[in-house]
């Protein structure tokens, strides 16, 4: 059952622990504090923020989560079911609390949304492979 969890629950409880003020004292401003600074070759500075590393780790989960896709059977219906509720849990946050209506939460919520139609599409194809037709 643990496996069926969507790993994408965590950069969602990372944004809620930063906006309630646990990984700062900012709240939502947390997310724009640097995190790391490089001067490049060009001349030019690359700053990270903590909303961008949040992103960065969505991404690297999402990946994951369309290996996980792969799956067939029952435990695959039921990862694909909770990333649904996921998915609804993010954009019922964005369209309801205030502090979630920001540029990160939004592309959190469309990572989810990717992990939803990804899931569905890659169980369809692979699913469909899986039937011999007997020819």
């Amino acid at each position: 059952m643990i496996a069926a969890i969507p790993l994408l629950i965590l950069p969602f409880i990372l944004y809620n622990l930063g906006m309630v003020g646990l990984l700062g004292s900012g709240g939502v401003a947390v997310f724009e504090s640097t995190v790391l600074s490089m001067t490049m070759l060009s001349g030019a500075v690359w700053t990270m923020s903590v909303g961008d590393l949040v992103i960065v780790i969505a991404l690297v989960l999402l990946f994951v989560e369309i290996l996980k896709a792969t799956r067939v059977g029952s435990k695959a219906l039921m990862d694909h079911l909770l990333s649904m509720v996921l998915f609804i849990v993010f954009l019922v946050e964005f369209l309801l609390v205030a502090n979630a209506a920001t540029h990160t939460f939004f592309i959190l919520m469309t990572i989810s949304f990717i992990d939803v139609i990804a899931g569905f599409s890659v169980s369809m194809r692979s699913a469909g492979r899986d039937v011999s037709i007997g020819l």
